[in-house]
């Protein structure tokens, strides 16, 4: 009976539509989560032939029948290489949309912007789109027409456009914002300033600097580009699993307000002043804790002008005479329009920057912090806890360095604050690693890790280290009892980011906790930064080799 009723819609919706065709048209790049929290972005699926989605609305009466429908597409076009998915037009959110058991991936679209930009007017509208050429095959319901569509994609030259249903999609915010658009000075520039401006200024790492209006006028179509497939800003965690606040978070109010200014032609409005114009970021040359105790310089480090540069290795000699203990430190970039990270570790004489990781994939090691651009590079270890720097040890240091058209010098300084408090607990970093070969063409190469803690510890933060061919990581644990929780979440990972994660909220392990990373490596066509997708890659620590670890922080409890 339920194949009937779905034969009789599918032939209905063809008699009733009215058929428009037009060469193939342009869609947007975008990219959402879905309700379990998996990255998805159209320009990533070039590995497939076409991706299809359906918009969703729960309180649409016929949605029961349309998802019906849609699935049996699913089912009958299985053999083929697509991509079906459903989006959250309504903005329902994730526990609503978990709670709906649905057996085909849905994409929160917070905020509606996605929907919103790809022009979606009614529930249970289809669209077949081409993730290669980022074009727009068909649009409209499940019908003969979108059958026909999905089994001739090959040879279709053109967009074929129905019309579809009666639920329509309604979006409040993208209307108030059409009648009154935000205000640049009360409500855009702030925004900039609060999450732009630490990069994008002069002699920032960011490509231009956001220092007006005008630059921000000019540069307004490539900001909803990014904002809208994710590039930006470039630290893409998933905001439901964990909390980090240097992961560079934007609200949706945040993200509507932007891009429907920039809809609206990004008017400057009535201000007389330019809140970009007069912000004036803190001075390079203060530090924020005071004259450390002792400051390391850097080896001088010439950057050429263009070019994409392998990491950078230093090993520093410390002259300490006994053992020592770091409350804090700070970074301070030579040039930060060049510095992209700084990662330094504690290592003995015999060690160099990997240490134990280069023959074990469990390794206990003492890192010291890290350097990224942007906002301030100030971290103070956690009360009663501290990095142990034990006499004749040195600094182990990894420099990453972007080119910008210009060739210039660095020479970074690490500011050590050293404590005098007793019994202090050391932080340590548990590297957690496995070993692998990844096949060519392969878009989504699962992997898995685990560590048992043998006593209690504290976890206040985690890392996730792969290569050009990093696709996604999470950080779980699992009790002794056997509850496993997910803390941290990686869906989209940035090779060119690799923060050190503090957690606002630090964890109580218990002894006898597994650690688990999970995750996978994109060696496929799809993804922008694979040097190749038809080689082999194994397990190695250069940046041309691959590797998947992670890498928890943490201080034993006594």
């Amino acid at each position: 009976m339920m194949k009937l009723l779905i034969a009789s819609s599918i032939v209905l919706g063809s008699m009733f539509s009215t058929a428009v065709y037009s060469a193939l048209d342009r869609v947007i790049d975008f990219a959402l989560l879905d309700e379990v929290g998996v990255f998805h972005q159209l320009s990533r699926y070039e590995h497939k032939e076409a991706v299809a989605l359906m918009s969703f609305d729960q309180a649409c009466e016929s949605m029961p029948m349309m998802l019906a429908e849609y699935s049996s597409l699913v089912k009958e076009f299985s053999n083929l290489d697509i991509e079906f998915l459903l989006i959250d037009s309504a903005d329902l959110g994730r526990e609503a949309l978990i709670s709906l058991g649905l057996n085909i991936p849905i994409l929160e679209d917070d905020g509606q912007l996605v929907s919103e930009s790809l022009g979606i007017e009614n529930a249970g509208e289809v669209f077949i789109l081409n993730p290669d050429r980022l074009s727009l095959y068909f649009r409209g319901p499940v019908s003969l027409e979108l059958k026909d569509s999905l089994s001739s994609l090959k040879t279709l030259q053109d967009t074929l456009e129905l019309e579809s249903g009666d639920c329509s999609i309604e979006y409040p915010v993208k209307m108030a914002h059409e009648l009154k658009a935000p205000d640049y000075a009360s409500e855009i520039a702030p925004i900039i300033i609060e999450n732009c401006v630490a990069c994008h200024s002069q002699d920032g790492v960011g490509p231009f600097a956001f220092d007006s209006y005008i630059m921000v006028l000019g540069w307004s179509p490539m900001i909803r580009e990014v904002l809208l497939n994710k590039r930006m800003p470039p630290m893409q965690v998933d905001p439901y699993v964990g909390y980090s606040h240097n992961a560079r978070y934007l609200d949706t109010n945040q993200l509507q307000a932007l891009i429907h200014w920039i809809d609206a032609g990004a008017p400057q409005g009535t201000s007389a002043v330019d809140p970009l114009e007069s912000f004036s970021p803190e001075g390079e040359n203060h530090w924020a804790l005071g004259e450390p105790d002792y400051i390391v310089f850097t080896k001088s480090h010439d950057v050429p002008p263009t070019g994409v540069l392998d990491y950078i290795y230093d090993e520093v000699d410390l002259p300490f005479e006994e053992d020592k203990w770091l409350r804090a430190v700070e970074f301070k970039a030579g040039n930060s329009a060049v510095l992209h990270h700084l990662m330094t570790f504690v290592t003995e004489p015999s060690e160099d920057f990997w240490g134990k990781e280069r023959s074990q994939t469990s390794a206990t090691r003492r890192f010291v912090e890290s350097y990224s651009p942007g906002k301030s590079n100030v971290k103070i270890f956690n009360k009663g806890t501290g990095v142990f720097i034990p006499k004749g040890n040195g600094l182990s240091m990894q420099f990453h360095y972007v080119t910008n058209g210009q060739r210039t010098t660095d020479i970074s300084r690490l500011g050590l604050y050293f404590s005098e408090e007793k019994d202090l607990r050391e932080r340590l970093v548990q590297a957690v690693s496995t070993r692998f070969v990844l096949p060519p063409n392969e878009p989504n190469f699962e992997l898995r890790t685990d560590f048992v803690f043998e006593s209690q510890v504290v976890l206040t933060g985690v890392r996730a280290r792969m290569n050009y061919r990093g696709k996604r990581m999470k950080f779980s644990i699992e009790e002794p009892s056997g509850v496993v929780k997910d803390i941290f979440s990686i869906p989209a990972y940035n090779y060119g980011w690799q923060p050190h994660y503090v957690l606002d909220e630090p964890i109580t392990l218990e002894s006898g906790t597994k650690v688990h990373v999970t995750g996978a490596l994109d060696n496929s066509i799809s993804n922008p930064t694979n040097p190749d997708p038809e080689k082999e890659v194994t397990f190695g620590l250069n940046s041309w080799d691959e590797m998947f670890t992670g890498y928890f922080t943490f201080y034993k409890t006594r």
